[in-house]
């Protein structure tokens, strides 16, 4: 793709805002959950714990419009130029973002956040792909790791600013804040990003055949059940630092700082991993985000040590996005858009699996430090699973572990490759 290096530049400073705006969006609910609660929770001031695990529901609806909106936009838009899709994004989160902030019940605003979350997926999705198009051959991994840029960024700048607006000036302006930065995404992109044209001969079928792919489907178990593990305890971090750790409230900002520090690190170092070796970079991230989770439950009321395993399960977290979503969309082959799509709606189950399961063990009585044990189980679910997927790549596909897989959800198109060194 022939661009100019200051276009090339801006284009792809344009998707990683919009990265930006997104995380922004999705994480600062974290950091304002507490005041949402208190004034839209009916009895929040009776039994805290209790509203804080129905107000956990913000979290869930997010998660779950882009499990629900992921697939359905990128089949609709298989067709559809890069850059227009982008834009319709883009400003789909804008309305949805402001609408957040003005609903007036909690009900109205599950569904605005729900709303919200819809375009999500396959924003990361087209993000990721003309990202590495601009980006040029040989750097997919590189090129989804800046697509997630913004995301990562959002929670060293974005969630902490969002959080500490929401704290001065009341939750619902931070989400207003969040409409202006699409809004500025929406300008930039009318201006840098390139024209691509779209592809005619796309259609729902063929991109619903990647699905017949059991090695898809397992690698698509892996994102919902081990990114779980760290939503656990993402969920909650407000309350870990008031409630366990006893600082006060203006430390939320700095805890979610710290993670996304962490974030902001893995993502690059999993993007740079990952396009030298998908499996290794597995291998790795995984036991290390199990190892934090588990200090972190046993550790997590020192303030010192909440800040420093904090920042180590941002970044095992994170150096698994890009390698994870390289893998599907190289499993996924043409249907690359819906691959990179449906990698999100995986992330965000984990998101709503960590955040309802999280409420569920905290309303339960078990304390705020036990969703990092259930993120522990969770996690080392997740690495199970990736493991057994290496195992197919390696060993062929007349292993056990494909023919069960296989039964389960149908043969694939075609046979196994190696997909990775």
């Amino acid at each position: 793709m022939q661009l100019s290096p200051a276009r090339r530049v801006l284009a792809l400073f344009t998707l990683a805002l919009g990265g930006f705006g997104i995380g922004t969006s999705e994480f600062a609910t974290m950091g304002i959950l507490p005041l949402a609660a208190a004034e839209l929770v009916p009895g929040f001031g009776d039994d805290p714990a209790v509203g804080i695990a129905h107000a956990g529901w913000m979290i869930t609806a997010y998660a779950l419009g882009v499990v629900v909106g992921a697939p359905l936009v990128s089949i609709w838009a298989a067709r559809m130029s890069q850059r227009t899709l982008v834009l319709l994004l883009v400003a789909a989160f804008a309305a949805a973002s402001l609408a957040s902030g003005l609903m007036p019940t909690f009900e109205l605003t599950l569904v605005a956040r729900f709303a919200a979350a819809v375009p999500h997926g396959a924003y990361f999705g087209v993000a990721s792909l003309l990202a590495a198009r601009i980006m040029g051959p040989g750097r997919q991994g590189a090129g989804i790791a800046l697509a997630l840029s913004g995301l990562t960024i959002a929670n060293v700048i974005g969630v902490p600013l969002g959080t500490w607006l929401g704290q001065a000036a009341g939750w619902r302006w931070t989400y207003a804040a969040i409409a202006v930065i699409f809004a500025a995404t929406l300008v930039m992109a009318l201006v840098a990003l390139p024209r691509v044209p779209g592809d005619p001969t796309r259609s729902a079928r063929r991109e619903l055949a990647a699905f017949r792919s059991p090695r898809l489907w397992l690698m698509i178990a892996v994102a919902c059940v081990g990114f779980g593990g760290f939503f656990a305890v993402y969920s909650y971090a407000a309350e870990i630092v008031t409630r366990v750790a006893l600082l006060p409230e203006s430390a939320i900002a700095w805890l979610l700082m710290t993670i996304g520090l962490g974030m902001t690190i893995g993502n690059v170092v999993g993007g740079w991993a990952s396009d030298r070796s998908l499996r290794r970079t597995i291998l790795i991230a995984f036991p290390l985000l199990i190892a934090a989770l588990a200090l972190f439950g046993l550790l997590g009321a020192n303030p010192v040590a909440m800040y420093v395993l904090g920042f180590l399960i941002g970044g095992a977290g994170s150096a698994l996005t890009p390698t994870i979503q390289a893998r599907i969309i190289r499993i996924a082959g043409e249907a690359e858009l819906l691959g990179a799509a449906t990698n999100h709606a995986a992330f965000n189950v984990g998101n709503a699996l960590g955040a309802t399961l999280g409420g569920a063990v905290i309303g339960a009585g078990y304390g705020y430090l036990a969703p990092a044990w259930l993120g522990v189980a969770l996690a080392a679910l997740g690495f199970a699973l990736a493991l057994w997927s290496i195992a197919i790549d390696r060993r062929g596909p007349d292993t056990a572990a494909h023919h069960i897989v296989a039964t389960v959800l149908g043969p694939t198109t075609a046979g196994i490759e190696v997909i990775d060194r």
